[in-house]
């Protein structure tokens, strides 16, 4: 076979990819097999593939593709999820582009440029997840808009508003005025921001005295509805009853008093604003107060602005801060830094807005899940760490606000009769929605255009809760044969930032809707950071195009390079040459391919050093499978592939190769060679998970392969016992064959050259692996004698000491000169650690662990000493 001498991943990529969905290896139906089920984190319709994504879909596949060779029915399930505010707003903007508002069309309209834009935008990012070499189901790809995926969350809806616990409510909730919807408690990321606190001068009705309030937002001042005081502070206790006039709109305002006015905070006064304020609102309720909302849904100021109507927030804040000072009621301003309230998905600044929302009570709904996190270990989260933050977000949740103003999305199942708002019915759909009216009315003679259906979608996490369960329909058919075999999921891969947002809400919907687990791992990743520690993102300019890199360096390479630095639950610091790391890998294989392909095999006896390096290599790699194993039961999967990166790069390649490698245009023994295919094979299935084309291209050029005998539907290696016997041999005598090559090295002495090497008498005996030794270390005799000879070089290995005795070409002045330099630095050296040592307080107070490395650095010191001593002394005689 002619085997090319560079590895071109471009070439091998797509022909592989094609290879796999041809015989359609990915694709998972129910059978007598033992599934394994991953759902995918659906990205958003409106993603891109970003580093990010990289890593989370890699770590993935890793999975995917191990249990597929463990013989598992693997599913993964791909899919996108239709992001209510980022697909709206992406619509909105390119009809503004097209000179067309959004206020002039129809629901309708507006949801067929909706679908318009999906239909030609949409999944990009799952035709990018190929090119990385995802190997997830494509038959079974769903977006959270499907017809049946839509009819599952209604159907939800329905069922948990019937047990009475979603209800409607007019609540205090969270305004993102750009993309003009409320937001749930976790969309909303407070940032701590340096502002201003800003002290105003309220008149009192009727007296010259005035009172001052301090804020952070005085714009708000004109939805002031009450001043309030502390009943006990009798700074004030003379103005209780008493009225205050609002400065700029001269609103007359009642003085309150209430328990809640910290005394010590600001002035000890409150300025009450139920309109935007949480705690203001409560207080609102509480003494009966008028509520004022100064703002329209995209935060510029209503006609209660008075002339500042129509401005936006921030603009009228300098306005009236300007207006105060004229007025001379603005008393100081002072910095202060606060925690401010900003959107999640469009970073605006949250107002907060009384409003008619459907939420979710939660309360009991989390109990089956904090348990299965938290006491039964059902759920086991990897690294354990995030528990306690789960276990604190559960034990503190509030309600979820479900409900968003945007027309994009799963349309509340609501519907309206009659002149009265709240004289409604919930239904799956309008015709049962308007048999149902027809029966609460009384009013058989109701017609379906007579009901309306509530205008509010609902939130987009509350379609993916359902991910692990609406993907195999089992909400519309909750017995369905899918389902039964596929749920529980086994793994979930995702980052720790939507651990509220999605992975508590699906262990709540699995225990609500199907009585158990959605999932029983959960991998956290960390966040993919540049070297600097910064987040990738666009506005830096420090994430790379993920696409390019994987031009550039291949799927393999940028893989290899993601996953070398990424331990489960930390932040990756993503470094370039990482990937060129994992190119250079994929590279150093394919020359060992072409190498072993490249022997001529014919019927010759098996070397010795050959059959001690096929029995070493065999014990080598079942203590590596060991470990492999280990590292992947507890989701370290850089650590895992570390450990197969090391035994292919130093065992196979720089140790076993050289061992049976025959010497120059000589053939091999047909022995030796069938070991090192197979070793090779069995390195191949251990690599695959991580680097699916390389392992699968080198496969299949090993032999002629049927389809059914593809690398990505083999086998895993079978474990066996390593012989830790033999795994120590070789380790002496690989150090020995390290301290001969060094001594080469250093001395400039040709490989060619066959040397002697001696041993002293009695010492450890490692003869068994002199096959080797000789070979690799080019060595023509090895011998034992009484004591150091006379200007020979050594080395020391352990407790054994080794002689390489060598002619004249040696500079014995110059190697006596460097001797003696590095006697002195040693002595020194050891000097500087016994004074440590001497030290009580070091002794005494320094970990175990730190005392008994700086022992051990004198004791090894005190070794070397001893060595250059013996070898000065036989140079000097010499």
């Amino acid at each position: 076979m002619n085997i090319p001498s560079k590895y071109d991943p471009v070439t091998i990529e797509d022909k592989w990819y094609a290879y796999w969905l041809e015989h359609k290896y990915f694709h998972s139906v129910p059978d007598e097999r033992v599934p394994f089920t991953i759902v995918i984190p659906p990205p958003n319709v409106t993603g891109v593939l970003h580093m990010g994504h990289m890593l989370n879909n890699t770590l993935q596949d890793v999975l995917i593709r191990k249990a597929r060779l463990e013989g598992k029915n693997a599913c993964w399930v791909p899919g996108m999820d239709h992001a209510s505010i980022a697909t709206e707003a992406k619509v909105v903007a390119k009809l503004k582009e097209e000179g067309i508002r959004k206020a002039d069309l129809s629901r309708e309209e507006f949801l067929e440029h909706a679908w318009e834009w999906t239909h030609n935008y949409g999944g990009v990012i799952l035709e990018q997840l190929k090119k990385l070499g995802c190997s997830c189901d494509w038959d079974r790809t769903k977006f959270t808009m499907d017809e049946d995926m839509s009819a599952s969350v209604i159907r939800v809806f329905v069922d948990l508003y019937r047990k009475g616990l979603i209800y409607k409510g007019y609540r205090m909730v969270n305004w993102d005025p750009e993309a003009k919807t409320t937001l749930s408690d976790e969309e909303v990321i407070y940032e701590e921001k340096q502002g201003q606190l800003f002290f105003i001068n309220y008149a009192v009705e009727g007296s010259s005295e005035t009172l001052t309030i301090a804020t952070t937002r005085p714009e708000t001042i004109l939805g002031d509805t009450a001043i309030c005081i502390h009943p006990e502070d009798e700074r004030f206790a003379h103005l209780r009853g008493k009225k205050a006039i609002v400065p700029v709109c001269n609103r007359v305002i009642p003085i309150i008093q209430d328990e809640y006015v910290d005394m010590e905070f600001g002035t000890g006064c409150l300025k009450v604003t139920p309109a935007h304020d949480e705690n203001d609102w409560k207080l609102g309720e509480k003494h009966g107060l008028e509520t004022i909302d100064i703002f329209n849904e995209d935060a510029t100021l209503n006609a209660y602005g008075l002339h500042y109507q129509g401005k936006d927030r921030f603009e009228v804040r300098k306005e009236i801060v300007r207006e105060l000072k004229d007025l001379g009621v603005l008393n100081k301003v002072e910095t202060y830094t606060n925690k401010v309230g900003t959107s999640e998905r469009t970073k605006a600044v949250i107002e907060p807005r009384l409003l008619d929302q459907w939420f979710l009570s939660m309360e009991e709904l989390v109990k089956p899940a904090l348990k299965a996190v938290v006491d039964t270990r059902e759920v086991r989260f990897f690294p354990k760490k995030f528990e306690n933050i789960y276990r604190v977000w559960m034990e503190n949740i509030r309600d979820w606000n479900i409900s968003r103003q945007l027309w994009w999305g799963q349309q509340v199942p609501a519907y309206y009769y009659g002149d009265g708002s709240d004289e409604m019915v919930v239904a799956e759909t309008a015709e049962e929605a308007l048999k149902e009216a027809r029966q609460k009315s009384g009013n058989p003679g109701l017609k379906a255009e007579d009901l309306r259906q509530d205008a509010d979608v609902l939130d987009t996490w509350f379609s993916s809760w359902l991910w692990p369960i609406s993907v195999f329909g089992g909400i519309l058919d909750p017995d369905n044969e899918e389902v039964n075999y596929y749920y529980p999921t086994n793994d979930l891969v995702t980052a720790p930032d939507i651990i509220f947002f999605w992975v508590a809400r699906m262990i709540v919907a699995g225990y609500e809707f199907r009585n158990t687990r959605p999932f029983e791992n959960v991998y956290f990743t960390g966040l993919v950071r540049d070297k600097e520690r910064r987040k990738m993102s666009k506005q830096l300019g420090n994430s790379p195009d993920a696409l390019k890199l994987i031009e550039h360096y291949g799927a393999d390479g940028v893989r290899v390079g993601l996953l070398l630095s990424a331990p489960a639950g930390n932040d990756l610091l993503f470094d370039e040459s990482l990937c060129q790391q994992g190119k250079n890998f994929a590279n150093k294989i394919w020359n060992a391919f072409r190498l072993v392909k490249g022997w001529e095999v014919k019927e010759l006896p098996q070397p010795e050093a050959a059959a001690m390096g096929i029995e070493w290599y065999g014990a080598k790699l079942n203590e590596t499978l060991v470990e492999v194993n280990d590292h992947f039961s507890k989701y370290r999967i850089s650590d895992a592939l570390m450990a197969i990166y090391k035994l292919i790069w130093d065992d196979f390649c720089s140790w076993l190769l050289e061992i049976v490698k025959p010497a120059y245009q000589q053939p091999i023994d047909r022995e030796t060679y069938a070991s090192v295919i197979g070793f090779f094979e069995d390195n191949l299935k251990l690599l695959h998970p991580f680097m699916p084309f390389l392992t699968e291209e080198i496969w299949q050029c090993m032999a002629e392969r049927s389809p059914e005998e593809a690398l990505v539907i083999s086998s895993w290696p079978e474990t066996g016992d390593p012989d830790k016997e033999i795994l120590e041999g070789f380790a002496f005598a690989a150090e020995v064959i390290s301290g001969i090559r060094t001594i080469r090295k250093e001395k400039n002495i040709a490989q060619k050259e066959a040397l002697t090497l001696l041993q002293i008498s009695g010492q450890q005996d490692t003869s068994s692996w002199d096959p080797v030794i000789e070979k690799l270390g080019n060595i023509s005799n090895i011998g034992t004698v009484e004591e150091a000879p006379e200007g020979a070089l050594s080395f020391r290995v352990k407790s054994n000491e080794y002689f390489i005795p060598v002619s004249g070409a040696v500079d014995l002045q110059a190697e006596i000169v460097k001797i003696n330099e590095e006697l002195t630095y040693t002595r020194g050296f050891l000097k500087s650690v016994e004074k440590k040592l001497s030290n009580e307080r070091f002794v005494n107070n320094a970990p175990e662990s730190v005392v008994a490395m700086e022992r051990k650095k004198a004791s090894d010191a005190r070794e070397k000493i001893e060595t250059l001593e013996k070898s000065l002394a036989s140079l000097s005689s010499s």
